[in-house]
């Protein structure tokens, strides 16, 4: 377990996870923002790259586990991110669309950014969210981020307008 918080459970992806992580990358409703679902070579290296990140980083997007039920819900955590250029601290977060709307993507990402600033001691982080996942910047504006920049990221053969949310830690 790497955080834990009122309803959910933070912990690394296994390989054992790829079923469960399956019905997270290949909803493509939960996938819009990434022009679409993934197959399942592109959900295995997803997961490989996590795992890439715990071993090289020591942090990734971790598996939100719901307490209640013990259930995989989605990922939140911390990775490195290409913000126009420079290399930057993101908290990321996807959950299945049957858990959306619950408050769990807030709860997870407001314990990643305090996990950023008070375990892995960055200054700031950032989340980079597609210009139409307006549900994704409600949980950036809930976690205390302020919209700080916009670029246009080359995803899938797709330009996508991103804006990116900052804070500093307080």
């Amino acid at each position: 377990m790497i955080l834990e918080t009122e309803r959910l459970i933070l912990r690394e992806l296994v390989q054992e996870d790829f079923d469960e992580v399956c019905k997270l990358l290949q909803d493509p409703v939960v996938m819009y923002a990434y022009e679409g679902a993934y197959n399942n070579q592109e959900v295995q290296e997803w997961l490989e790259r996590q795992f890439r990140r715990y071993a090289n980083d020591g942090f990734g997007l971790w598996g939100v586990v719901e307490k209640e039920s013990g259930e995989l819900i989605g990922q939140c955590g911390v990775t490195w991110q290409d913000c126009d250029g420079k290399r930057v601290p993101e908290v990321g977060y996807l959950l299945r669309k049957e858990f959306w709307h619950k408050g769990y993507a807030t709860e997870a990402a407001i314990a990643c950014k305090e996990y950023a600033f008070e375990k892995l001691g960055f200054d700031e982080v950032y989340s980079i969210i597609r210009d139409t996942n307006v549900a994704s910047q409600n949980v950036a504006s809930r976690n205390g981020m302020k919209k700080v920049a916009a670029f246009v990221k080359h995803f899938r053969g797709v330009d996508m307008l991103h804006l990116v949310y900052g804070v500093h830690r307080g």
